[in-house]
């Protein structure tokens, strides 16, 4: 998409949003989460349940250098990497939210107005919503079909809900991808 045609599209305006998104034209990955926890929604910040394996696991991964706190999500952005979630005005656990919680079409219009070459959802169910496939057919890692332009994919959900079923391999797999775009 040229840069004029870019331009012709609406910027999403965020308005309602519990946690604001973290996007700009220019970045490398984009990642989706579901929706705020209800501790993330209260601070205002990504991934701010402490028992929440995010910020551990994109520091030990290699996407960012050191472990940042909830808080320094903006910094993100000078990596080249941005956040934002399916889900953006409910926050909650994902079984719990109503299905109109789930603007999959706003995600669509983020991820076409910013141009991110790589979108990568941290939950199957997240990815579901948006990619309209049952979670059961999502496999974790790269997927087959771009979402806007930018590769997609799928990693095991952090959340202190998911700690039996985390898998570190398609978290290393994708920072290994990140590196080859630098």
């Amino acid at each position: 998409m040229s840069m004029r045609a870019t331009a012709e599209l609406a910027r999403p305006s965020g308005e309602g949003h519990l946690v604001p998104d973290v996007l700009q034209p220019g970045l490398k990955l984009v990642l989706i989460g579901t929706a705020p926890s209800r501790i993330s929604a209260a601070a205002r910040a990504y991934y701010a349940n402490p028992m929440n394996k995010f910020w551990a696991t994109l520091h030990q991964v290699g996407l960012t250098p050191r472990q940042f706190a909830p808080s320094e999500y903006r910094e993100l952005l000078a990596l080249g990497i941005g956040l934002t979630d399916v889900a953006k005005k409910h926050s909650g656990v994902d079984a719990a939210l109503p299905s109109s919680a789930f603007e999959p079409q706003e995600v669509r219009a983020r991820i076409a107005y910013y141009r991110p070459q790589v979108v990568a959802f941290t939950s199957k169910r997240g990815a579901s919503e948006v990619l309209v496939k049952p979670t059961g057919k999502l496999l974790y890692g790269v997927q087959p079909e771009a979402l806007e332009g930018a590769e997609v994919w799928v990693l095991p959900s952090t959340s202190p809900l998911g700690h039996s079923h985390f898998q570190l391999e398609p978290w290393q797999q994708l920072a290994r991808r990140f590196q080859e775009l630098q």
